[in-house]
């Protein structure tokens, strides 16, 4: 079964296997004690910090290991904060940081502390000027990833960490996605990653932190890791990280060469062999095995299942579940369709004979939900004679209202296509929506049709989300 999920958790590299049951032999005992066994598990222990250390660029004393690569995003931007809480409380993140960076943001606002989210453009990038605008006197510190999780765009990491050093504020760079294609670029201060991003074991991070950064562990001290992650090392675990890191920086060059070019193919050919998509992320700028793109009319957590039938495992930005309503951060901050999202992320060593079987099922995987949802079935444009199934309202003037309410996405956006062309040309749509992902989709959808998106009112329920027809 093809795994197309590599951006959520990698396969384990073989070499990374090895290690690992190499060192459950060798490296169980307490590094911490001086007799032959815990000679030994200290040896490892340094040795994978050291290999560690030259896949990021930095020194191995400013290396440490975590239990998780959250856990490593959390102790370094609560270590940092802590370390210049006399500068400020002042924290920069952009809008599509990893979750894990967020919450640590709400846990500082909620704290007392203050918190800039930078916006990003329709790629998921920051503007360097932007971010270097957020910056502040009191700012103690900003965040921003290497390369984004959800759309692969690659972040000016190098140009935000200039105008960081400039104005004497340290930045973090979260790096998980990315640390396994290279070495971050740039002048950053702090850096994370997460081992089973790479193909190495889960339960494994890495927190940086250069020397001269001032930083203060919180909670209890204790005396392992440089008093930065507390409790006993997994030394097999860390130890299969690194050389796993090792052996796929070594593969890196060629395989993000055929990666690209898979890739690339899936951007291409998609767009063509199903109508009515968005592909999203930046064109160029961009890790080379992820892939997202949005299908209207369809909500990608069906389109997921669906595929898992086929024997595809992918996954999807979309939250549009009988349990959430909202639609993932990383899309409406980029404003683009979250609807029908689908995040192919390929791991190294994937055949591109599986990714042609993908391209071949994905068309009628799409257009079968879409007919069980009674959307829309022309490749393009508006399907203008077609009326709304009992949700819409007889025309007031050039007014049409579609009452949605209590529906939840696609179904808003379907509605809305099915009645545009019902109202004259300069005429308007009022869509009655309760449904968060209404806000970010039925501009999308507005974006790709070529309809003028008048902006959202206040409604006695919901939002009432106003269109006019310009075509």
């Amino acid at each position: 079964m093809p795994y197309f999920d590599a951006a959520s958790a990698a396969p384990l590299h073989p070499v990374g296997r090895q290690a690992l049951l190499a060192a459950l032999d060798e490296g169980w005992a307490d590094p911490a004690r001086l007799y032959r066994e815990g000679r030994r598990a200290r040896l490892l222990l340094d040795a994978a910090r050291e290999a560690a250390a030259e896949a990021v660029e930095c020194r191995p004393d400013e290396l440490v290991f975590t239990p998780s690569g959250t856990r490593a995003v959390h102790a370094g931007i609560e270590g940092a904060l802590a370390g210049r809480r006399r500068v400020g409380r002042h924290l920069i993140v952009s809008a599509v940081e990893h979750s894990s960076v967020l919450h640590a943001a709400e846990a500082h606002e909620a704290l007392g502390g203050s918190v800039t989210e930078v916006g990003v453009d329709r790629t998921g990038a920051v503007a360097p000027d932007a971010f270097a605008g957020s910056l502040r006197p009191d700012t103690a510190l900003a965040c921003l990833q290497s390369a984004n999780h959800e759309v692969g765009t690659v972040q000016p990491v190098a140009e935000v960490a200039e105008a960081c050093r400039a104005a004497g504020v340290p930045l973090l760079v979260d790096a998980a996605q990315s640390l396994g294609w290279g070495p971050v670029a740039g002048d950053w201060s702090l850096l994370t990653a997460s081992a089973h991003k790479w193909g190495g074991p889960s339960g494994v991070g890495l927190l940086v932190v250069r020397k001269g950064v001032r930083f203060a562990p919180s909670g209890p001290r204790d005396e392992r890791e440089s008093g930065r992650a507390a409790g006993f090392e997994n030394i097999p675990a860390v130890l299969a990280a690194a050389a796993s890191l090792r052996a796929v920086r070594a593969e890196a060059a060629g395989e993000a060469a055929r990666l690209r070019e898979l890739t690339e193919r899936i951007r291409t050919r998609v767009p063509a062999l199903v109508p009515d998509v968005e592909v999203t992320g930046d064109p160029e700028r961009r890790l080379p095995g992820i892939v997202t793109f949005s299908c209207l009319y369809v909500d990608g957590e069906t389109v997921l299942h669906e595929l898992d039938g086929a024997g595809f495992s992918v996954s999807s930005g979309s939250s549009c579940t009988s349990s959430t309503l909202t639609p993932s951060h990383v899309l409406r901050a980029m404003g683009v369709l979250s609807e029908g999202n689908v995040r192919v992320s390929l791991p190294p060593g994937t055949p591109a004979e599986d990714v042609e079987r993908f391209l071949a099922v994905l068309p009628g995987v799409v257009a079968g939900v879409r007919e069980k949802l009674g959307a829309p079935v022309t490749a393009g444009g508006v399907r203008g004679t077609e009326r709304g199934a009992g949700g819409s309202g007889a025309p007031a003037g050039d007014v049409l209202v579609v009452d949605a309410l209590g529906r939840r996405c696609p179904v808003p956006v379907i509605e809305l296509s099915r009645v545009i062309g019902d109202v004259p040309v300069g005429g308007t749509v009022r869509v009655l929506a309760d449904d968060e992902a209404a806000r970010l989709d039925i501009p999308a959808w507005c974006e790709m049709r070529g309809q003028e998106y008048v902006g959202e009112e206040s409604a006695d329920r919901g939002s009432a989300y106003v269109v006019r027809r310009t075509s």
